[in-house]
């Protein structure tokens, strides 16, 4: 089984799919029960949190570079799209929104973003629900902020102002019908 290596430098921006946007900040290598191991050392400056992947596994627990600024876009199309809310109980939603923001892939944090996002003349969100598009919405935010070379609050700014204009646009659709 020949799995293509991704190789990472000390300094780039990594996607680890749990816990979002981190840098490496070290190649290390250290002895396992008589083995040496090589390991990325990440830092998630959000989390303050660090953690050590095998090299060998980077792959297998869905560690990757940044979107393209292709999927980006795509990301950041999807949140222009019509919110949809299933009338399933919250308890199972919020499984499969956590799932899909745990899932690293950004179209899918951009849904959840979308579908959980709430303008200010819309009805307020329980606890939870502002969690969960917290959560979402600064992974997406985190990412985007990494490859514009900003920082998150202004990226979350550009998110937010994108999910405005949406639901304006959304708003005026639903009066207008």
């Amino acid at each position: 089984m020949a799995a293509k290596a991704l190789s990472f430098d000390v300094g780039d921006f990594v996607v680890y799919p749990k816990h979002g946007v981190g840098r490496v900040v070290e190649l290390q290598t250290t002895e396992i029960a008589g083995t040496p191991l090589d390991l990325y050392v990440l830092r998630f400056e959000k989390e303050r949190m660090t953690l050590r992947v095998p090299v060998g596994k980077a792959d297998s627990v869905g560690m990757r570079k940044l979107s393209s600024d292709k999927t980006m876009k795509e990301a950041l199309e999807t949140l222009k799209g019509k919110p949809k809310v299933k009338r399933t109980m919250w308890s199972r939603r919020a499984q499969e929104y956590e799932a899909k923001i745990n899932s690293g892939d950004l179209t899918s944090i951009a849904e959840v973003t979308r579908d959980l996002f709430r303008a200010d003349d819309q009805p307020e969100q329980s606890y939870s629900e502002r969690q969960i598009f917290e959560a979402a919405s600064s992974r997406l935010a985190r990412e985007l902020a990494a490859m514009e070379e900003v920082d998150e609050k202004t990226a979350l700014v550009q998110i937010l102002e994108i999910l405005n204009a949406a639901a304006a646009i959304h708003n005026k659709a639903k009066e207008a019908a």
